[in-house]
């Protein structure tokens, strides 16, 4: 996906360096974690913005690199990484799991940021924006849920699969996915299981923050209704649903980014 810069103002080649270069690595609790983080020359201007991957992806798309771009132009510190497993993290993907993760982010965020952050997050990452949420493990200014897709291991994916690719789940302990461009997605049996014990729409959640929520309308792996069966459930004094017309599950159409600029600035103000 390439980087929209709408709405930005960040064009020295300098700044794209600082935000594209190779990524460092700190010891997470599962092993290293690569990250990348952007620090503003003078004191930051207000708080942070992490950005949190969604199943299978990384720092390096379209609305993460955004992210960094928005961070810089206004003096904010961002912070990309990839979980472990992922990206350019070593480890096993497959042993990987949203309450791993999870403490993966909980230990970057802690290491690597100072005060409350705006947490960005993308489909699972939004989920484990919730978690970190709903255990108070780090500060938090403000959530942008991008596609959010909170405890999908039960309430989503077992009900889009077939029969016959739930069964082989269960018997083999991972199926093989084909996607776009020839990229397969694995699944484990481990992923659900844990999944399972890490659910946040089982109880109210209090944000204490302000929540922009972006969902597209052509969204068919996270509907509609299960994102306003979150904002039900999420109880904030300031939060923004917005349903994107023509958008899927990605959002990143140029128009997509714009948006969630616009959100970010709204929680960044």
């Amino acid at each position: 996906m390439g980087l929209s810069r709408i709405g930005l103002a960040v064009d020295t080649q300098e700044m794209d360096d600082k935000i594209t270069d190779a990524p460092a690595f700190f010891d997470g609790p599962h092993g290293p974690l690569a990250y990348r983080r952007r620090q503003p020359r003078g004191a930051p201007t207000g708080p942070g913005l992490v950005w949190l991957p969604g199943y299978g992806s990384d720092m390096l798309g379209g609305k993460a690199t955004a992210m960094a771009h928005f961070a810089a132009d206004r003096g904010r510190d961002s912070l990309r990484f990839d979980y472990s497993g992922c990206g350019e993290s070593p480890g096993d993907f497959e042993a990987g799991a949203v309450g791993r993760w999870t403490e993966d982010a909980a230990a970057a965020i802690a290491a690597l940021t100072r005060g409350p952050q705006i947490l960005v997050g993308s489909s699972m990452g939004a989920w484990i924006a919730l978690l970190l949420l709903r255990g108070r493990r780090v500060p938090i200014a403000g959530l942008v849920l991008i596609a959010p897709a909170p405890d999908f291991a039960t309430e989503l994916t077992p009900t889009q699969w077939s029969e016959e690719d739930w069964a082989r789940l269960q018997r083999e302990g991972r199926l093989e996915i084909p996607g776009d461009e020839g990229f397969v997605m694995i699944y484990t049996r481990y992923l659900f299981e844990d999944g399972a014990q890490h659910r946040v729409l089982n109880a109210p959640l209090q944000a204490g923050c302000p929540v922009r929520i972006l969902s597209g309308l052509a969204d068919d792996v996270v509907p509609p209704g299960h994102v306003l069966r979150l904002a039900d459930h999420l109880e904030a004094e300031d939060m923004i649903v917005r349903f994107i017309k023509g958008g899927d599950h990605r959002l990143s159409r140029d128009s997509d980014i714009a948006t969630l600029l616009t959100a970010m600035a709204e929680i960044a103000s």
